[in-house]
């Protein structure tokens, strides 16, 4: 499982799409970290980034340097690996179900999140600790998975249909459950908080949430692109990607554990951010084909860019107030799904 050979053009779609996204997200990462409240001129920014990894010395003001450095390069890192992480897994969720309509919230890892997170907040948990709201959105997320796995296996047969029908089944349920938690919290306050959580955004961010997420996202994120070249044989038959010695149950559980994982380290550090699973893939696809050697990569780097575009829009457009930026995503994403909602009815399932 998970030989790696890249042949020529594939390398060249890879590297050369690495390099347009990369170079985009590092200067959207200046930008990103110059425009809000408080504007530092772009000039101090590069200086400041470039003093970071060791060239040349900061210009900027040291209270310009504190801005960048505790305030904002925390919100970069973190909504750029929250975007590569939905990214990448709308990319595996669209594979495995042969449907570009798939995103990473489609077997209830979203939902769980949603409800642990909004226990949390309303149990007055997430007042102990900072830590303690991620902490009961990715066990949340990760029960949810758990579950919907559980369904899928039963009777010892693994089902993608199962598997799929028992995700929106417990999405249901878990959504019940927060919406009837939200409707019996009497603190306005408490309501407040966790509707800010639901509508997603990066607020919150610190360095010790980058440090807890980003490891579990480029773990699972590697996984993934380790075995997409079995994912490309598994695509177009299981039987032939078993005469090719693919281990089918295996590669299909991995990536499917790894997406789950992902997003629920994703969705416990931001809250949820809908339709970048579902747009950023979608595009990607469009561009450079459907090899998941070559689309998962760049669907994590076209998420993270995404994302950091529209977080730094969120926090600009109302200027000093902000607006949460899973509600932005979800005014760039539905319409965009409703297009392709029509593009592709008769393969609606």
């Amino acid at each position: 499982m998970g030989r790696v050979t890249l042949s020529v053009s594939v390398l060249k779609r890879l590297y050369v799409g690495a390099l347009v996204l990369g170079s985009l997200t590092v200067l959207m990462a200046i930008v990103a970290a110059s425009v809000g409240p408080f504007t530092i001129p772009f000039s101090h920014t590069t200086t400041t980034l470039l003093d970071l990894i060791g060239i040349g010395e900061s210009t900027a003001k040291p209270s310009e340097q504190a801005i960048i450095q505790s305030i904002r390069l925390p919100r970069i890192f973190l909504s750029f690996f929250v975007g590569a992480a939905l990214g990448i897994s709308g990319g595996i969720m669209q594979g495995l179900f042969r449907n570009s309509m798939a995103d990473p919230g489609i077997i209830g890892v979203s939902s769980g999140g949603a409800a642990g997170a909004v226990i949390a907040i309303a149990s007055g948990l997430s007042t102990v600790s900072v830590f303690f709201l991620p902490f009961f959105a990715f066990i949340g997320s990760a029960v949810s998975m758990a579950v919907v796995f559980l369904i899928a296996s039963v009777n010892g047969r693994f089902s993608m249909t199962t598997l799929l029908l028992g995700g929106i089944a417990v999405s249901s349920f878990l959504g019940a459950i927060t919406t009837a938690v939200i409707i019996l919290t009497d603190d306005l306050n408490v309501q407040r908080q966790i509707i800010f959580w639901i509508a997603g955004g990066f607020d919150t961010a610190r360095w010790e949430s980058v440090r807890i997420a980003v490891p579990i996202i480029v773990f699972g994120s590697l996984i993934s692109v380790f075995v997409a070249r079995d994912m490309n044989l598994l695509l177009v038959s299981e039987d032939e990607a078993r005469s090719l010695g693919v281990r089918v149950a295996l590669v299909r559980n991995t990536l499917l554990v790894s997406a789950s994982l992902i997003t629920g380290a994703a969705v416990a550090f931001s809250g949820i951010i809908a339709f970048v699973g579902l747009v950023v893939p979608h595009v990607v696809r469009l561009v450079v084909g459907a090899d998941h050697r070559v689309l998962l990569p760049l669907s994590a780097l076209g998420g993270g860019l995404f994302l950091l575009v529209a977080d730094t829009a969120a926090r600009v457009v109302l200027s000093p107030a902000e607006l949460r930026v899973g509600i932005l995503t979800a005014l760039i994403g539905a319409p965009f799904f409703i297009y392709l909602l029509i593009r592709s009815r008769r393969d609606f399932f």
